[in-house]
């Protein structure tokens, strides 16, 4: 005999889906080889608790990913906190190196150096879905709080990925934004997961990848933390560990069945920085667009046809509702202690961006193409003399 499940019994089971969801990625996240695990040490400076954006008291990130024969997509949405950012909003910055791209929300944030929403990555051709998504789950909080909303601003990154995903379905729908948020966690996955799914870096499989640094202030730990969602650059052009690791693993490419490689720098790469320490919107956009330093450390040069987007935002600071204050006060960092938080932005991005190839697995293009992981290549280029 079959019965109609009552509310509460559906919130039940929701919680317990999600619960199980972030047990599942905790433990994949925690089984990952990351590039440090292979002996390479990008950069000099200590790194945070996990390594990663989350190490950001507050932040946390969640993906759902899409995997079948037509399909390899996704979205990652970033949590600055855990509370409704439409209401206190996140002093924060945006950068555009090069603007072939298509993300939303970023207007706003130049304009008003403020957050007011989760920020979702996902493929170029589903943005108008997650933007949607995103609004009915503000909507939904502000509902519950009692907040009216006549006006609100997502914001939502993208990169293309129809070499291996068949872009035109737009896949992604309003339930992947809402499994994200629910699964949202202090360790999650990196790779081909989420708005990585299917992407490529340097011709070879890109995804999500993150990283962080510790930054002391007067005797105060902060933290800078990145993620990129990487789909850009020419093969030949990719530098690892010093070496001219692209033109040696085209080298390799005469050996392997059906190799892809990348001829032109081409694809876009979407940068997400959190950090806990006091700053302005506008020492956050001169942070961010440190990590341009991180991602040109890897080989690239910026092509045409790559879009290389830059958001930021910070935990101090909050902006609260005009209720509570026509006057705000705030604390910001010394110009000439900033040097430090460059540094850890650029140390970051570096890092992040060898993390999502490392941790990617090889998949398979539309056209039959394999795009190989990173992973594979490591033993050949952390020799001391690579061939």
């Amino acid at each position: 005999m079959r019965y109609a499940l009552s509310a509460k019994e559906r919130r039940g089971r929701k919680a317990l889906a999600a619960l199980y969801l972030r047990m599942g990625r905790r433990e994949q996240a925690m089984s990952q080889k990351r590039i440090r695990d292979y002996g390479i040490q990008v950069g000099r400076m200590e790194t945070g608790t996990r390594n990663k954006i989350t190490d950001v008291p507050g932040v946390l990130v969640g993906h759902s990913t899409i995997k079948n024969e037509e399909n390899h997509t996704g979205v990652t949405v970033i949590l600055p906190g855990q509370d409704n950012a439409f209401v206190k909003k996140y002093t924060a910055a945006s950068y555009v190196h090069n603007g072939f791209g298509k993300s939303c929300g970023l207007v706003q944030i130049d304009e008003l150096g403020t957050l007011e929403s989760p920020i979702a990555l996902t493929n170029t051709l589903n943005v108008g879905l997650v933007w949607d998504a995103l609004t009915d789950y503000v909507i939904s909080q502000c509902q519950k709080e009692k907040v009216q909303v006549r006006s609100f601003s997502p914001v939502v990154g993208e990169c293309n990925d129809a070499s291996i995903n068949h872009i035109q379905h737009r896949a992604v729908d309003r339930e992947h934004v809402l499994e994200a948020i629910r699964c949202a966690g202090e360790d999650f996955a990196e790779g081909d997961v989420g708005a990585g799914a299917g992407t490529i870096c340097y011709g070879l499989k890109g995804g999500i990848g993150s990283a962080s640094r510790v930054v002391q202030i007067h005797g105060t730990r902060y933290v800078i933390g990145v993620l990129v969602q990487s789909n850009f650059g020419a093969t030949e052009d990719f530098v690892f560990n010093g070496l001219p690791a692209g033109e040696l693993i085209l080298k390799r490419k005469r050996e392997m069945e059906r190799m892809a490689s990348s001829d032109l720098d081409q694809g876009s790469i979407m940068t997400i920085l959190a950090t806990d320490l006091p700053l302005s919107s506008r020492q956050l956009k001169r942070v961010i667009r440190r990590t341009g330093v991180g991602i040109a450390r890897t080989g690239a040069y910026t092509g045409h046809g790559s879009g290389e987007v830059m958001i930021g935002f910070t935990t101090a600071n909050r902006i609260p509702p005009v209720k509570e204050g026509e006057v705000i006060s705030q604390t910001i960092l010394h110009e000439d202690k900033i040097n430090s938080a460059f540094q850890a932005a650029a140390e970051a991005a570096h890092e992040a961006i060898l993390n999502s190839m490392v941790c990617a697995e090889s998949t398979k293009g539309i056209k039959g193409e394999i795009y190989h992981s990173l992973a594979e290549f490591l033993p050949f280029l952390t020799q001391k003399e690579a061939p």
